[in-house]
């Protein structure tokens, strides 16, 4: 057998992402909140990193520096922070010292806690109790039942080894059914209004009506065939508007209203830029956001001679060289990612200035990622990413940097899709609502007014509007 050796030279194309690079596009993607929680993780995890305090330009006459803020002069006045007037913290709105945070509010009453609650009114066994306790359980958040009563009896033998048949949950389910809000239990929405009307008086015409058109006329209600509930019912006109009416009041999540989260503060929105449009009608762009200036802390700066002393000290020097280095490239990833969005923004205020000054969505032009990435220089998945889940706060209020990017629906016109979604509202809006306007007929109102589009056209942005079809928008 022969054995040789053979010498061979290969060319290959590789292509690898630095650290760095890495680190950057995970803190671009990142909105005002999660970089202001990723710098206090950060510095809390590297000791070479430090929170640089702002410098201020107070002094007193000795010369030294007033490092002291005006609510901290204020609290000085008491004696202790319990003695401070509530008044004190209110009157600083939303920008509150570290510790000084508002109180959040309890959190509500939970629909699954307020129908147990009421469960004590019935005189139920105990294993009554548990098994209408199950079916609360199964409830969704608007209070709809999903499952039958099979399944929950099978699943609740399974679980608690509590041997129940589905007649026993149609029966405690008859009880739930009872319980307020009323239309908790129900099925689906024709069940839910059923049992919110059936807590009304039927002696009432419109209620009596109103249970005749859900329970047998339920399809034709749904698709507002109005001539059909007429020749179905028998009502004259006037009778099946006050039933109609009457319908429109009941209440279809009734379970939607409780507090089913385990935090009932209040959600917000945090802009990440700012934008000022002066007299002059010139814009600012800023960020937003109190991320601290980070800085190196003077005792992690490497000193050479530790490299070549004791094998301690080398071990010391080179935890010190790679905290500082990741403290370096942090900071320098930080820097680069607030001048991208500083740079993407105004490049974005640039192109829409007439709609920051407006604040009308009908002044957005048309534009697209690839002009901002002309405009700034920048690769259109830097421009991704610096737009993703970003707010920004104008006179005029909160928009998503998104907002501004929208194509145009055909190519030799300036018009943008927000200008002719606008003008399909405003035609939808001035619309004789006992005939509609169908996608055809707002097509040639559009063909009037200068916007030549296609009648799917029309109907896919009338659908982003969330509007329904011209028969669905018909008054009875």
């Amino acid at each position: 057998m022969k054995e040789s050796l053979e010498l061979s030279q290969q060319q290959r194309l590789q292509q690898r992402l630095h650290p760095e690079q890495m680190l950057y596009g995970r803190l671009l993607e990142m909105s005002t909140p999660e970089i202001e929680d990723e710098v206090r993780r950060v510095v809390d995890e590297n000791p070479a990193l430090i929170e640089r305090e702002p410098e201020t330009e107070a002094g007193n006459e000795s010369g030294e520096t007033f490092k002291e803020s005006a609510e901290e002069l204020q609290r000085a006045d008491y004696s202790n922070d319990d003695d401070v007037p509530f008044a004190r913290y209110e009157a600083r709105g939303a920008s509150y010292e570290p510790g000084y945070e508002m109180p959040a509010p309890a959190p509500g009453e939970t629909l699954a806690e307020a129908l147990k609650a009421q469960l004590a009114d019935f005189r139920l066994s105990e294993t009554d109790r548990t098994v209408a306790e199950y079916i609360v359980d199964n409830l969704d958040d608007n209070g709809y039942l999903t499952r039958s009563a099979a399944a929950m009896a099978d699943d609740m033998s399974a679980s608690t080894g509590q041997m129940c048949d589905a007649g026993d949950f149609s029966r405690m389910l008859e009880i739930v059914r009872r319980l307020e809000p009323a239309g908790v239990g129900a099925i689906d929405l024709r069940d839910c209004m059923l049992l919110q009307l059936g807590r009304m008086r039927h002696t009432d015409p419109d209620v009596a009506l109103a249970t005749d058109i859900v329970e047998h006329h339920f399809d034709a209600f749904t698709k507002r065939h109005a001539e059909r509930l007429r020749s179905a019912t028998g009502a004259d006109p006037e009778a099946i508007a006050g039933a109609i009416a009457l319908i429109r009041t009941l209440d279809p999540k009734p379970g939607g209203h409780a507090d089913n989260s385990t935090d009932s503060r209040t959600r917000y929105i945090v802009p990440d830029f700012n934008v000022e449009i002066d007299n002059n009608g010139r814009a600012t762009v800023s960020l937003a956001g109190r991320t601290p200036e980070l800085a190196i802390e003077e005792s992690f700066v490497p000193d050479e001679r530790q490299a070549s002393a004791s094998r301690r000290e080398r071990e010391a020097y080179a935890f010190v060289r790679a905290r500082h280095d990741e403290a370096q490239s942090f900071i320098k990833m930080l820097n680069a990612r607030g001048r991208t969005l500083m740079a993407v923004m105004r490049a974005i205020v640039a192109r829409q200035k007439d709609f920051f000054t407006t604040a009308d969505r009908a002044d957005i032009h048309p534009m697209i990622l690839r002009d901002i990435a002309a405009d700034t220089g920048y690769d259109l998945s830097v421009i991704s990413r610096a737009t993703a889940g970003k707010y920004v706060a104008t006179p005029a209020g909160v928009y998503p940097v998104k907002m501004f990017f929208n194509e145009r629906p055909f190519d030799d016109t300036d018009a943008s899709s927000h200008e002719i979604s606008e003008k399909i509202k405003s035609i939808i809006a001035a619309e004789d609502k006992s005939a509609p306007l169908s996608d055809e007929a707002l097509r040639a109102a559009l063909t009037a007014e200068g916007y030549d589009i296609a009648r799917r056209t029309v109907a896919k942005y009338r659908e982003k509007l969330g509007l329904p079809v011209a028969r669905l928008r018909r008054n009875f």
